[in-house]
């Protein structure tokens, strides 16, 4: 066992201020480094923990905890110390884990508690470890083979953990190896690990739960034989094996999901429903003395069902939401408040979602919750829009009581949690990038630190007005010195579900702001089925392209209203991700009198090729919506293109298969179109290798500059 010293936050060393911004934003992972996140309060609201780096340019996330009373931070966790200088070596499954999570830091990246937040548990290259809170001692526990995702038991005696498609089970003492609790040989069977789908598109990363006694655990069998298998390699290293993983393209099978209470005595019992009707796991919750929760959600995703089981007993029916288009999946519920199930639902008549309790709204019809923070007995933390642009923290309490919790006006979007009467708010502003973490009490409050390197970059959007209910919300930038001259427009896109780009927060656009100081005006867009009221989400509802590209169409006429000769409407460019990629291209091919030029990078470019749980949500299942399908792609389009385009994508992407550029490529080559495609060796949906992103963006800016004639 060993015990870190206590090591004080110190701010980043490295002097930052001369290193040119699409390094810095590299080096950084896009100025997140050396934020606190994955913050946890302790049950008695004594102890905050939460991961951070050293400082804002290096990447190895640490874990660490704050004394309430004190304010006096202290680490817990150091990588380089528990894995004795070694450099990590990552098992593909946490590779592919760190992967959904959006996660390109090194070290700790994730972390579970006991269940008084006194012990907590952590896997690092296939390790696990238990640290005590309290010392900061630390104990590995002996495993037979790669660990991914350790939890603690809500006693702290037991960790659990998937290792070699099974679930093992040790002891937290680290006295003998875990032990296998429940694996099968068959190869395409997992037990207590994720899936593609719901990982990537429901969000739910965990598979399995422990029971509060301690003495089982509900765990998830995923068996992927029917899932069709990809296989990626690298071009660029023909002596590396390919790998393979198993991916569920639109309309085609998931993996069979069920769900399992196992015994530590190896006792195993199935948690039944119709599988036929409701084939989508989202979440399970388990509470001392309360049913366990179990959220199954049908192929369509128009009704989810909230099933309350106890052991030895069959799953009843505790409430069913429905949707004509699809059921929101949001974070923090189903969940027990009391005696009390907790849901978030649609109001349609008031155009919100609203928390629900057994079924009657407590949040008023005005408040649209975006997610459930905490929940204990006296009162409901939750994240709710303030207007369009902002977000705000409210509580309502049992006795029926609405409050708006440390409302800050400076501050665009605010998060955060709860727990003992202890409050952790982050606040992301317009007036600076660098966000605040402040933990408050009834007896006051103090800041976690924040090592958040500053960009030396200070976005200064222009919000322009909307003038119709289905006007898309813009913001525009310009150079900070700009003298008037008539700037070309770029067009600085995602476009797409889940994705809010216009918000209140100086970080959202210090890219966008880059590209202005570039020569540009900037016009950043989210049209109908972005983020937003419930309606204004549905403006996706069997369909893309349309609502997309019409938003963009508008959004230019809209700042050319606003900024006149300001700008020169015959140099515009589109430049997009994924599902922004994709929108750049359709953009660019279908209105090239208005678009002149675009980057299109790790696009869908056929709906087929993505997967079932995203796609069809959108657009239905192929099979009843054929045409819809052939519609929304864009390679029945690639022969009307008629503008400078470049490709670029990830040939190690599992997320959007490189195959969707290759099959535009080729469709663009036959219709003898000109364009160039950049691949990238190595390279995931996330650019995070620090080279690749900066001379990424470098390539960005060259390949339009020479579109637009404009060196």
């Amino acid at each position: 066992m060993s015990s870190p010293s206590a090591t004080p936050a110190t701010s980043d060393p490295a002097d930052t201020t001369t290193v040119p911004y699409p390094r810095l934003a590299a080096r950084t992972l896009r100025f997140t480094l050396g934020a606190p996140a994955a913050v946890t309060v302790s049950p008695d609201g004594a102890r905050v923990l939460f991961l951070r780096s050293r400082s804002g340019t290096q990447r190895t996330g640490m874990l660490w905890v704050a004394d309430v009373a004190t304010g006096r931070e202290r680490l817990l966790a150091d990588p380089h110390d528990l894995l004795a200088g070694d450099d990590e070596d990552l098992p593909p499954a946490e590779r592919a884990r760190r992967e959904r999570m959006r996660q390109g830091g090194a070290g700790i990246t994730a972390y579970t508690t006991d269940g008084a937040a006194d012990r907590a548990a952590i896997t690092l290259s296939g390790r696990v470890f238990v640290i005590e809170v309290s010392s900061g001692s630390s104990t590995e526990i002996p495993v037979t083979g790669p660990a991914v995702d350790a939890r603690l038991s809500p006693d702290g005696a037991w960790v659990a953990y998937h290792c070699d498609r099974g679930l093992h089970v040790a002891s937290a003492a680290g006295q003998q190896a875990g032990q296998a609790l429940v694996v099968e040989e068959e190869p395409t069977v997992t037990w207590g690990l994720s899936d593609f789908a719901h990982a990537e598109e429901l969000n739910r990363l965990r598979s399995f739960w422990w029971a509060p006694d301690s003495q089982s655990l509900l765990v998830a069998r995923v068996d992927e034989a029917a899932v069709t298998p990809v296989t990626t390699a690298d071009p660029a290293h023909p002596e590396v094996p390919p790998t393979t993983m198993r991916y569920p393209f639109a309309g085609e099978e998931n993996a069979a999901t069920t769900l399992w209470q196992v015994g530590l005595d190896g006792s195993r019992a199935e948690v039944a429903w119709n599988h036929a009707a409701f084939e989508y796991l989202v979440d399970v919750s388990w509470e001392a003395e309360r049913d366990a929760l179990v959220t199954v959600l049908d192929r369509r995703q128009r009704t989810m069902r909230v099933l309350g089981w106890r052991p030895g007993s069959t799953a009843r029916r505790l409430r069913e939401i429905t949707d004509p288009a699809w059921v929101d999946v949001l974070t923090g519920v189903p969940a027990w408040w009391g005696s009390r199930l907790l849901t978030v639902e649609r109001d349609s008549d008031a155009d919100v979602m609203r928390l629900l309790a057994d079924g009657r709204p407590v949040t008023p019809a005005d408040i649209d919750v975006q997610a459930v923070s905490a929940v204990d007995d006296g009162a409901v933390l939750v994240v709710m829009a303030e207007g369009e642009r902002e977000t705000r923290l409210g509580r309502v309490h049992a006795d029926g009581r609405w409050e708006v919790v440390a409302a800050d006006p400076s501050a665009g979007m605010t998060t955060g949690t709860a727990a003992g009467g202890t409050l952790v708010v982050r606040r992301d502003m317009l007036d600076t990038p660098v966000p605040s973490v402040v933990v408050t009490t009834s007896s006051g409050s103090f800041d976690l630190g924040v090592h958040v390197v500053d960009p030396q970059v200070r976005p200064r959007p222009t919000f322009v007005a909307r003038q119709r209910d289905d006007d898309p919300r813009i913001a525009v930038l310009l150079p900070q010195n700009h003298d008037g001259t008539p700037l070309p427009v770029l067009l600085d896109v995602y476009g797409g579900p889940h994705a809010q780009r216009v918000v209140s927060a100086a970080r959202a656009y210090l890219e966008s702001q880059w590209w202005a100081e570039q020569g540009y005006a900037v016009v950043v867009a989210d049209g109908p089925g972005t983020p937003g009221s419930p309606a204004w989400q549905r403006g996706m509802a069997g369909r893309f392209a349309e609502p997309a590209l019409a938003a963009q169409v508008r959004a230019l006429e809209m700042v050319s209203q606003r900024f006149g000769d300001a700008l020169d409407l015959g140099r515009v460019a589109i430049r997009g991700w994924s599902f922004g990629g994709y929108l750049a291209a359709l953009t660019v091919i279908e209105r090239p009198d208005l678009v002149h030029a675009a980057v299109v990078g790790a696009p869908v470019t056929d709906w087929s090729l993505y997967d079932t749980t995203y796609t069809e949500r959108y657009l239905g299942l192929p099979s009843e919506h054929p045409d819809r399908y052939a519609e929304e792609s864009l390679l029945g389009r690639a022969s009307k293109l008629s503008r400078p385009v470049l490709l670029i994508h990830g040939l190690a992407d599992d997320n959007v298969l490189v195959a969707n550029t290759l099959r535009l490529s080729s469709a663009l080559l036959a219709a003898g179109r000109d364009h160039r495609v950049l691949p990238l060796s190595g390279v995931t949906h996330m650019p995070s290798q620090e080279a690749v992103a900066e001379n990424l963006l470098l390539a960005q800016r060259d390949f339009l500059a020479t579109a637009l004639a404009l060196r």
